[in-house]
């Protein structure tokens, strides 16, 4: 059988949907999901969305996991991921937030800010709610809509992402009480776990996977098998995911010279730097730092 090709769904797409609030290419809101013509075919998100269901229910395969989502149920999905088979019900319905990359990198001002919430997602995509947090999220969505409507507010994109912040911060706690009444997790999501921190704590100065393995008491492939089974992502690839969101961060919201930003991330020279930056990015460390 030929493989599926899979097709690139990005911000200028989405925005071509009917929606209810849009912000310069960085941020969708959509009041019903309805409203999304479902793909028949894969789609690879280039964007972040979080969505809640409030009717109806859809049954979909993000990353080759098999997920449904009910009313009350919160959909994450995150930029890179794969999604197809969707199936939605005639009365699907619910709420969505659509983040650019870009604009989700503007938002976060450490790392910390985002661990729970994303990293969870990637093997806890749909999560169900209480009502109490079903009812915080609208008043999220309500809220952010208005501002978004009112562009005569000259600090209008400051607020949003304020308040989108807030609602990072309002999810992660959600995560945060869903994860201490749980069933214990699986080795391979333990070592995940400890992984990640590992990663969030030193991904400046070591990036390589056999130290990680060394510092859990594991071998290096053992450590590959269990994070790909977890998260459906190498080791490698979530060392990359967090240098070059230590980078971007660096690059925002500091005035340190790209000299001292190398230094600081441990690369060999400026050079190498820019290489890896523009492979990951997209573009030069200076030429981000200027948009």
């Amino acid at each position: 059988m030929e493989k599926e090709q899979i097709t690139q769904t990005s911000m200028e797409l989405a925005k071509l949907w009917e929606n209810s609030g849009f912000l310069d290419g960085d941020l969708l809101l959509l009041d019903h999901i309805s409203a999304i013509p479902f793909p028949k075919e894969p789609r690879r998100m280039n964007f972040i969305l979080i969505a809640l269901c409030t009717g109806g229910k859809v049954s979909y395969t993000m990353d080759t996991q098999q997920l449904e989502v009910c009313p009350g149920d919160i959909l994450i999905a995150g930029e890179r991921q794969v999604v197809q088979d969707i199936q939605p019900s005639a009365d699907i319905d619910g709420l969505c937030f659509i983040v650019s990359v870009k604009f989700f990198h503007e938002i976060i001002q450490n790392v910390g800010d985002v661990s729970a919430l994303f990293l969870f997602s990637r093997s806890h995509p749909v999560l169900r709610l209480k009502e109490r947090d079903q009812q915080i999220f609208k008043e999220y969505f309500t809220v952010i809509r208005s501002k978004i409507q009112n562009d005569a507010n000259h600090f209008r994109k400051d607020l949003i992402r304020t308040l989108l912040l807030a609602m990072f911060y309002d999810l992660s706690n959600v995560i945060y009480h869903f994860q201490q009444t749980t069933a214990p997790q699986s080795r391979a999501d333990v070592i995940f776990t400890q992984f990640i921190r590992l990663v969030e704590e030193n991904c400046k100065q070591i990036r390589r996977v056999s130290w990680y393995a060394q510092q859990l008491g594991i071998t290096p492939k053992y450590l590959s098998e269990s994070v790909k089974n977890a998260s459906r992502r190498t080791p490698n690839q979530w060392i990359d995911n967090y240098v070059t969101l230590e980078l971007r961060l660096l690059l925002k919201n500091t005035a340190k010279s790209i000299k001292d930003i190398t230094e600081e991330m441990n690369f060999p020279n400026q050079s190498f730097l820019g290489k890896y930056f523009k492979e990951h990015v997209g573009m030069s460390p200076s030429v981000y730092r200027r948009k």
